[in-house]
C-alpha cells in the first residue's frame, strides 16, 4: 500500500467518523443543517464558516457529510436537515420521482468532473465488457458518465455499472477491483487518482459542453417560511466565495481546504486552483448556469427517460438568490 492509499485509507475512516457523528445530531447544534458531499467545490461553504459570516449574520451552520446521493435527497425530503449541495440532477430526481416540492435557489460550480480509467485502460473501446463506477445509477454524474461513453461509441449495453457512492468511494472501488475500470471523479479525487497513476480522459464540460452541476436545493415550502434566513445563507456563501477566490487568500485559502477534507498540501493548491484559478470550476458568486441546467435537463431526458420538454423554471426560484445578491 503506498503512502498515499495510506493516507486516503485514513481520510476515508476520518470522513467516516465525521459523518456519523453529524448523522446523530440535533437540529438544536444550530439554526441550519447543510449537507454536502466532502471536496472543494464546497468552497464558498467553508470560507463562509471559516470567516464568520454566517456568525455575523446571526445565523450558526451545521455542515453534514453525505456518503451518497440517495441519502442525501432522502434526508433532505424528509426534513432531517435544511439546505441541500451537490447535483442538481439530484432535485429534478426528487420532483419527478419522489413527487417532492424541491426547488432550486442558486448554483455552485460545472462540477470540475473528470472521466477517469485504470493505469491499464488506454482507450474508451478498452471499456467495453468492463465497469462504470458511480454515485446512484439513476442522477447527476452517473448520467454524465453514461453521455461521455455515448459521445464515444460505447453503448448502455456494452459496460457494467457498480454504484458505489460518493468520490472518495468511487476511486476506492476503481482500486478495489480491475473490473471497475472508470469513473466520473471530482475534486479532489481526481487529482488522487492521477498521481497514483490512473489516467484522465478529459474533463466533463469539454465533451457535453456548459453543464450545471452542483447548486444549493431546498424544500419549496421551507424556504418560503425561512425567507431572510435563506437570504441570509445564501449572502455569506457569497461572501465567502469572494474571499476564497481573491488572489490575495490563496494561502490561507488552501490551509483550510487541506484541514477541513484532510487532504495533503499539493492536492489542496491543486484543487483550489481548478476551483478558483484561471480557468474556475466554481460560478462567481454561486450563478446559476441556465444554459447548463439545460444541459443537465437533456441529460437526464436522454438517459433516464425524463421529459424532453421540461421548463427548467419548473425547478427554479433564484428570487432568493437575486434577494442576496442584491443585498450585498
Amino acid at each position: 500500500m503506498t503512502l498515499l492509499t495510506r493516507s486516503l485509507a485514513v481520510g476515508l475512516l476520518t470522513l467516516a467518523t465525521l459523518i456519523g457523528a453529524c448523522l446523530t445530531s440535533q437540529a438544536a447544534d444550530g439554526d441550519l443543517r447543510v449537507k454536502v458531499f466532502p471536496g472543494p467545490v464546497n468552497l464558498a461553504l467553508f470560507a463562509a464558516r471559516e470567516k464568520g459570516f454566517f456568525a455575523k449574520r446571526g445565523l450558526k451552520v451545521e455542515i453534514q457529510f453525505t456518503v451518497n446521493s440517495k441519502e442525501q435527497r432522502d434526508g433532505l425530503a424528509s426534513g432531517a436537515f435544511e439546505i441541500a449541495q451537490s447535483g442538481v440532477d439530484n432535485a429534478v430526481a426528487l420532483v419527478e420521482g419522489a413527487k417532492a416540492d424541491i426547488v432550486i435557489v442558486a448554483g455552485g460550480s460545472n462540477g470540475m468532473n473528470e472521466f477517469v480509467v485504470r493505469p491499464e485502460i488506454s482507450s474508451f473501446a478498452d471499456l467495453r465488457g468492463k465497469k462504470v463506477v458511480v454515485d446512484a445509477p439513476d442522477t447527476a454524474y452517473a448520467l454524465l458518465a453514461y453521455k461521455v461513453l455515448a459521445l464515444e461509441g460505447i453503448a448502455r449495453d456494452q459496460y457494467g455499472v457498480t454504484p458505489a457512492g460518493g468520490c472518495p468511494q468511487r476511486l476506492a472501488a476503481m482500486k478495489a477491483d480491475p473490473l471497475n475500470a472508470a469513473a466520473m471523479l471530482n475534486l479532489p479525487c481526481n487529482l488522487l487518482a492521477v498521481k497514483e497513476g490512473f489516467k484522465s480522459f478529459g474533463a466533463a464540460v469539454d465533451k457535453v459542453g456548459p453543464y450545471q452541476a452542483d447548486g444549493v436545493w431546498v424544500r419549496r415550502e421551507w424556504a418560503k417560511a425561512n425567507a431572510e434566513r435563506l437570504i441570509a445563507y445564501l449572502q455569506a456563501c457569497i461572501e465567502g466565495y469572494r474571499w476564497a477566490a481573491d488572489p490575495a487568500n490563496r494561502l490561507e485559502v488552501n490551509a483550510m481546504v487541506a484541514r477541513v477534507l484532510n487532504l495533503s498540501p499539493e492536492i489542496a493548491a491543486g484543487s483550489v486552483e481548478l476551483a478558483v484559478g484561471p480557468n474556475p470550476g466554481l460560478a462567481k458568486d454561486l450563478k446559476f448556469d441556465l444554459a447548463g441546467f439545460k444541459t443537465t435537463l437533456q441529460l437526464r431526458a436522454e438517459m433516464q427517460n425524463g421529459d424532453p420538454n421540461a421548463a427548467p423554471q419548473k425547478y427554479l426560484d433564484l428570487s432568493f438568490y437575486d434577494r442576496a445578491l442584491g443585498g450585498l
